[in-house]
């Protein structure tokens, strides 16, 4: 393939480097990779047709659509929510109001655990790191003035997102907006909070049924909507390698592929709304390896192992969120820089949509002030870099496919040793995920001990007696008595009678095993809370207690 004065150059040339100095740093990937000193034509070997190919078309690993961001830029979300509902319905008409094209909404800690704000579970936590939501009237509240037929919402819920869903969906109805012109995406993967983020409520297999449900029930009647964004984000915020980011949320999207088809589904009526969530952090070139290696393992899994037939369904469409883990309280200023390149990776990478984090996100909740810049860097990047010219303009780059091949390479090992624990929930209740990711955080911590790898301002270039003169958001107190006494009214004020049949109502479903959206909808008209309805489902379903792992 390669002619004999290739081999020849290339020969002398090697020479002339393993000849040459080099500083003394470790030249791996912030995953520990070995980096070659330089790649070179014979690094990638594979067929282009068949591993490459050309943008929108299979195995898609240039992206899923032919023209790029030519045709459509990526959608601009910002992560959204603190305090009451109020306080985030001012923040979310704020950001239309700059250009954002997308909600995404963040809960606070009893909303993610299902706990309503009046529960003592919730004392000190309501409206802190999101916004609390425990009722439809919160809900309606949240999108007050806000047509939920003209934009696209993301919600960032696991464990209770089908409660929080019905309220949503009941606000539609309120609205007079029919499911079906509903866009938007739900978190909705519990399989990486018992992997990671660990805000899970019942066990494993009752959680599948209940995610299954909101598959079926979308499938049906919301069509547009994205009932699960399979998130490998908090996978990797948890200490994970790329490559381990990769493969376990590939595995957790695989899983629920595989549950849908055991309830019957066709692969085809559900597939084209599955999407994925993954992070973009510091190393770049790994980043964007990554983001191609996805969409052409998942092309590849569809099409021959799950012969799904609808092009569409070969497609793994993602957002991005840059690197939480990244940010650094020290020299906070340095974070938009960092979130700028991480950006720069996702869009490089083929993202569908895009958040970047806030300079002050680990210090408190995002001001106005930095979630403007935050966003102005994806505007500037759309609209100033030239990036958006052309389609996957690193495609070709003998580093970045060597490094993709890399990435599906050691991705698919790590399905094999899944598999050969019986899958991911056997692996979950194992700890076998745990295990992984806390020795590769371990592997990260002592390269910053020793120094190996650098962190701006952390663990060099720091500054003595440094003072931070940015502006913080704080959230009062007040917020939680609000939220106290607006749920003391609501529950004093709705139908009894009607709470009380829909509260059987969901048991009868938990039982008899019907989709549970329909009285979970149902219920949320009447005003039964996100705790209640949770509550109603323990009784049956139990709650999950996570093996110790050592």
């Amino acid at each position: 393939m390669f002619s004999e004065d290739y081999k020849k150059a290339k020969k002398q040339f090697l020479e002339k480097l393993n000849a040459s100095g080099q500083l003394d740093m470790k030249f791996t990937t912030v995953s520990g990779q070995e980096v070659n000193p330089v790649y070179l034509p014979d690094d990638v070997q594979n067929d282009y047709l068949k591993e490459i190919g050309f943008p929108g078309e299979y195995p898609f690993t240039r992206g899923i659509h032919v023209n790029g961001y030519r045709g459509k830029i990526w959608t601009m979300r910002q992560f959204a929510g603190f305090g009451t509902p109020e306080d985030t319905n001012k923040r979310f008409k704020y950001l239309l109001s700059h250009g954002q094209t997308g909600l995404s909404v963040a809960f606070d800690l009893p909303t993610l655990m299902g706990w309503d704000s009046d529960s003592e579970l919730s004392r000190g936590e309501v409206g802190i790191c999101g916004v609390a939501v425990s009722s439809l009237q919160d809900m309606e509240t949240l999108f007050e003035g806000i047509p939920l037929d003209k934009v696209s919402t993301s919600m960032t819920i696991n464990s209770p997102a089908a409660m929080i869903f019905a309220f949503y969906l009941a606000v539609a109805k309120k609205q007079g907006v029919s499911f079906d012109k509903l866009r938007g995406t739900l978190q909705n993967d519990i399989l990486k909070e018992y992997i990671a983020q660990k805000e899970y409520i019942f066990p494993p297999k009752p959680s599948m049924r209940i995610i299954t449900d909101m598959i079926e029930f979308c499938t049906n009647e919301v069509p547009q909507w994205n009932p699960i964004s399979v998130s490998g984000y908090h996978i990797r915020e948890a200490g994970s390698t790329a490559v381990q980011e990769l493969a376990y949320t590939l595995a957790d999207g695989f899983a629920y592929i595989e549950a849908c088809l055991e309830r019957g589904m066709d692969i085809d009526s559900f597939a084209p709304r599955i999407s994925f969530f993954f992070n973009s952090h510091l190393d770049f070139f790994e980043e964007i390896a990554k983001f191609r290696a996805a969409r052409r393992i998942y092309a590849k899994r569809m099409k021959e192992k799950y012969k799904a037939k609808n092009p569409r369904s070969w497609w793994l469409r993602f957002h991005t969120q840059t690197a939480g883990c990244t940010l650094t309280a020290q020299q906070p200023e340095n974070n938009i820089i960092r979130t700028a390149y991480q950006a720069l990776a996702a869009v490089l990478g083929g993202t569908q949509s895009l958040h970047t984090n806030s300079m002050d996100e680990t210090l408190a909740l995002p001001s106005e002030k930095a979630v403007k810049i935050a966003l102005r860097t994806q505007q500037i990047l759309a609209y100033e870099t030239g990036v958006i010219n052309t389609v996957d303009p690193l495609g070709g780059s003998y580093f970045v496919e060597s490094l993709t091949d890399k990435m599906e390479a050691d991705a698919e090992k790590i399905f094999e040793e899944i598999d050969s624990l019986g899958g991911v929930i056997a692996a979950i209740e194992s700890g076998y995920f745990q295990k992984e990711i806390a020795d590769s955080a371990y592997r990260y911590q002592k390269e910053l001990e020793k120094k190996e790898k650098i962190v701006v301002g952390v663990n060099e270039f720091v500054e003595e007696n440094e003072k931070i003169e940015i502006p913080i958001l704080t959230i009062s107190p007040e917020v939680e008595k609000k939220q106290r006494q607006r749920l003391a009214e609501l529950r004093n004020s709705r139908n009894q009678e009607a709470v009380k049949e829909s509260m059987l109502q969901i048991s009868k479903a938990a039982v008899d095993g019907k989709n549970l959206m329909p009285v979970l909808i149902e219920a949320a008209q009447n005003y039964v809370t996100l705790g209640e309805m949770v509550d109603v489902l323990k009784q049956h379903f139990g709650i999950y207690e996570e093996s110790v792992v050592f």
